[in-house]
């Protein structure tokens, strides 16, 4: 919601809006002036007078009291999702969809269109590194949106440039099965003119029409980076894992697409440091351990964050994991456990509810994966610690000099994260 507020400032509104916490992204709208920022819900944050219109995250409910308040004036409501299919109209748009990756691959092609020249705008789930933020206009002709798949909001975009990273089921309270999450890609790209997609046979059927295939077989990891082949080019990257190497081929493309001139890109690219929360080094604790903040909250992103950490050098790789909504957990569980069994100790909180209910779950909590990852972990120890008042000593004993620490989730468990690093 912040980089829609940041659009609209940009295009000549006055916005004010309120969150249940206060936090970086309200913190940084305020120092910045674009936002009249309320902590709290209350009738009396809108705004008197005419011309209003109220704009809603999926997260907050029909009953919530600003929106109560808003139908009883008269005052327009409509889903985040009809903002951003509106801003989509205003530029050319480049968006970046599937299950794993986008804020990432987003963030990629941000910098490699700003590194030819082209200043686009971008509004992406994520701070982007170097400094930039989650969101900005730009004078440039191009925007870089996420195709949100998790409301279906992807649908409601006018796309010129598509790129699908990859399709598995997630989101269970939206899509009851995987055919029904593929139809729903294979429905968003009907209508790009040009779609760039990961090469698997699965993936490619969904389009009818040009597309673009990348794949990274085979990169050469290295220490916390990677290199591979493109197009003629050596790649280099300063962000660990496969995964990421395969991200920036996507993104390469599609900035190629786009008119980029690809060694610009791909010099701008070798000083790419990550996105926010995306393997985010936040420091050393107290007893030299490396600390890492990740957003992962897919047994597959995961895996790959911990694969992508095990080109550190370490003497122990710690993942801690914070589980996001009770529906993901219940279904998920078993292999969100293989994958953080992929490290040699693993910590597992309770989960984070976001939009959901614990009572609508019975019987559903870290726990489940917590004992999933001591079957998968071969007598590796597994942590069942439940809040950060319980985790924060344990690991503050445990982590020392050689160890790297991932601490993982979609929630706020990156407030956890900072509390383990020295001051």
């Amino acid at each position: 919601m912040s980089g829609y507020a940041r659009a609209a400032h940009a295009l000549g509104a006055s916005v004010s809006g309120s969150d249940g916490a206060d936090g970086p992204y309200i913190q940084r709208l305020r120092a910045d002036g674009v936002l009249d920022a309320h902590i709290g819900h209350r009738a009396e944050n809108l705004p008197a007078g005419e011309g209003l219109e109220l704009v809603y995250s999926s997260a907050i409910p029909a009953e919530n009291v600003e929106r109560v308040a808003a139908r009883e004036r008269g005052i327009p409501e409509r889903p985040r999702a009809g903002l951003l299919a509106e801003l989509s109209t205003l530029k050319r748009t480049i968006a970046v969809a599937g299950t794993h990756g986008k804020t990432t691959t987003s963030a990629m092609i941000v910098h490699a269109l700003r590194g030819a020249g082209m200043a686009p705008g971008w509004l992406i789930g994520g701070s982007i590194g170097a400094g930039l933020g989650n969101a900005e206009w730009g004078e440039g002709e191009w925007l870089v949106v996420e195709a949100d798949e998790s409301d279906r909001s992807m649908l409601s975009l006018s796309v010129e440039i598509a790129l699908l990273t990859n399709v598995e089921l997630d989101h269970h309270a939206t899509y009851g099965s995987l055919a029904e999450l593929r139809e729903a890609f294979r429905v968003f790209l009907t209508g790009p003119a040009q779609a760039v997609i990961w090469d698997r046979p699965e993936l490619l059927e969904l389009r009818q029409g040009p597309l673009t295939t990348y794949d990274v077989p085979h990169p050469t990891l290295t220490p916390g980076g990677s290199r591979f082949d493109w197009r003629g080019h050596e790649v280099t990257l300063a962000v660990a894992g496969a995964h990421n190497a395969l991200d920036a081929a996507g993104a390469l493309e599609a900035a190629r697409l786009a008119g980029a001139d690809a060694t610009s890109a791909i010099a701008e690219l070798a000083g790419f440091g990550g996105a926010g929360r995306r393997f985010q080094p936040l420091g050393s604790s107290p007893r030299g351990a490396l600390v890492f903040d990740d957003y992962a909250h897919h047994p597959t992103e995961v895996a790959a964050t911990l694969e992508g950490a095990r080109t550190l050098e370490h003497s122990r790789l710690v993942a801690v994991f914070q589980p996001h909504l009770y529906s993901r957990t219940a279904s998920l569980a078993h292999d969100f456990g293989v994958a953080l069994a992929r490290a040699d100790v693993v910590v597992v909180l309770d989960v984070y509810p976001a939009r959901e209910r614990a009572e609508d779950h019975p019987g559903v909590s870290g726990l489940l994966i917590a004992e999933a990852a001591a079957e998968a972990a071969g007598g590796r120890p597994v942590y069942w610690l439940g809040t950060f008042a319980a985790a924060e000593p344990v690991l503050a004993e445990m982590l020392q000099a050689g160890d790297v620490c991932v601490v993982m989730g979609a929630g706020d468990v990156d407030a956890l994260a900072r509390r383990l690093v020295a001051a």
